[in-house]
């Protein structure tokens, strides 16, 4: 088992939220993990990348070579096109559909969507609009991170584990609605990937 992803996003986003359940959920798989944050700007609105690797044995590097990346994880859809020439033939990209425009030319965003709806293997989602469904903009990252679960490699209920684990500080409340996040992003992935 290998499993290389980039997270893309920015700044206040929660990118690394997510990688720290994956990197949970992970360990609890067994698995080595190698993570690296590639630009990161902690600013509110900076762009932020992390190479996250998965593995069932040993891994070398930290930084996915281009055309490598079997997921594209981007909480925002213009930085999802930033890495996209890191993607795998067959990789998949689960990007958000609303943009976080922080920079005045910021592309039209229909030039973005044709841009994405180009890619054979793309799960796109209003994640802001199911966030709000569960209860809380706040989590929107893990509806994210809910419909990027059926492309880790790693079993929905360890990274629901992975959830417990890091939030247990923040209490019961938090993490039952980040429980219910990644299964609304679950569900609405898995309905776009059969249906």
């Amino acid at each position: 088992m290998k499993t290389d992803i980039i997270l893309s996003g920015v700044g206040g986003q929660g990118i690394l939220s997510i990688a720290a359940v994956i990197g949970a959920a992970a360990l609890k798989e067994g698995l080595y993990m190698k993570q690296s944050e590639v630009h990161g700007m902690s600013q509110r609105g900076g762009d932020v990348q992390s190479n996250l690797r998965l593995s069932d044995s040993p891994i070398a590097s930290d930084l996915i070579p281009a055309g490598q990346a079997d997921l594209i994880i981007s909480l925002e859809p213009m930085e999802s096109l930033r890495y996209l020439p890191y993607l795998k033939r067959d990789g998949w990209l689960v990007t958000n559909s609303q943009p976080f425009i922080n920079i005045p030319n910021y592309p039209a965003i229909e030039q973005i969507m044709d841009e994405i709806n180009r890619l054979p293997h793309k799960v796109v989602l209003d994640l802001e609009s199911i966030a709000g469904e569960v209860g809380s903009p706040r989590v929107a990252n893990i509806v994210m991170l809910g419909a990027a679960t059926p492309f880790l490699g790693i079993e929905y209920s360890k990274i629901a584990d992975g959830i417990r684990s890091i939030f247990a500080r923040k209490g019961d409340e938090i993490i039952e609605q980040n429980l219910q996040a990644l299964q609304a992003g679950y569900e609405r992935a898995a309905g776009m990937v059969s249906g």
